[in-house]
């Protein structure tokens, strides 16, 4: 049986007429899941083909998959849209984080989820801040929360529980700060939402701060540090990036989340498979870039990805975005709306392949 959520994106895809009733059926009621609609149209860039590698536990999937899954594991393609379609077929995002001064990072997130291709996005932001989040792109609707000290207040938790009801898919963190009412809302929406969550930044900091059991929640979670915050996180010193990675595989497994681990050739790992990215440049080292690859994952996850799909092939996109501008700017000028501005010509070239 699947999860409510689970159902929800099912029964989405059978309105939109990408699966048949009699799939629908299977999808609920068997006891192995069956073929997910987007799986025969799934492919990589050829150019990136020989290094696009999933791998468990540090060896190539040869050694532990069956014959019929290939070495070389292919990235999702997001399905061709049918002329029959409506916004809300495509994910419904929330977005939760920001503070005075730092409005810019949860609304990076926001609109690299709409330029994703997510239906509809909200972003929830302390009151003081919505009017300024508004002004960034008129396709975001923001929320205004109750804030104290120019962050969101303790107190906003049970507003934030209630919009993620509207939601498919939430991501939390970015540009929100530090501080026990940051650890009191993190603590409760990690725990009891049932909608897929992305957690990034100030978001990862409030759980480690907390020291709050990563393995206490009811739905999917994907967890997005860079060294510094997956350090703080695992409370660990380790810096050699081959150990930070194995006890990020090692997390993802006792914890049942996705960890992305940024960095050169991002690592993703759900404990069983993992994924070392190949694209992208040092020009994204830059102020945001991890906001718009926070919106980019949620996004993907309320189109219908898995955490895990999700996580692969949004880092991939974000770094072929990032690459796309470099080539047109130089990496010396690249800054983070610049990802989102060459998102679509990467989504076209992935979709080609």
């Amino acid at each position: 049986m699947i999860n409510s959520h689970q159902f929800q994106q099912a029964a989405k895809k059978f309105r939109a007429g990408r699966i048949t009733l009699q799939e629908l059926t299977d999808y609920v009621f068997s006891e192995k899941p069956v073929r997910k609609p987007n799986e025969n149209k799934v492919n990589v860039d050829p150019t990136d083909s020989q290094n696009l590698q999933f791998q468990t536990n540090g060896k190539t999937d040869s050694t532990t998959r069956s014959e019929t899954e290939s070495k070389s594991l292919p990235l999702a393609q997001l399905p061709k849209r049918p002329a029959e379609s409506h916004k809300g077929d495509f994910g419904r995002v929330l977005a939760i984080g920001g503070a005075e001064g730092m409005a810019g990072a949860i609304s990076l997130t926001g609109l690299a989820a709409l330029k994703m291709g997510s239906g509809l996005v909200r972003v929830a932001v302390p009151e003081m801040i919505q009017a300024l989040v508004a002004t960034f792109n008129p396709c975001l609707m923001t929320i205004g929360c109750m804030a104290e000290n120019d962050h969101l207040h303790g107190a906003s938790v049970e507003s934030l529980m209630h919009h993620s009801e509207w939601a498919d898919v939430v991501a939390v963190g970015p540009g929100m700060g530090r501080g026990q009412a940051q650890q009191w809302i993190l603590k409760k929406l990690y725990a009891e939402i049932p909608q897929p969550i992305v957690v990034d930044a100030d978001g990862l900091n409030a759980l480690a701060d907390e020291v709050f059991d990563l393995s206490i929640h009811v739905g999917q979670r994907v967890l997005t540090p860079h060294p510094g915050e997956f350090q703080r996180l695992a409370q660990t010193k380790i810096t050699n990036r081959q150990e930070l990675e194995l006890a990020a595989t090692k997390m993802a497994e006792a914890e049942r989340v996705v960890v992305v681990l940024k960095g050169n050739q991002s690592f993703v790992t759900d404990g069983a498979r993992e994924f070392r990215n190949q694209t992208g440049n040092p020009g994204m080292a830059t102020a945001g870039s991890g906001d718009v690859l926070t919106g980019m994952i949620t996004s993907l996850i309320g189109q219908g990805l898995s955490p895990f799909e999700a996580s692969c092939l949004g880092v991939h996109l974000h770094g072929l975005a990032g690459d796309f501008a470099a080539q047109k700017l130089g990496e010396t000028s690249l800054i983070a709306t610049d990802l989102i501005e060459y998102l679509p010509d990467a989504l076209k070239r992935h979709a080609k392949n």
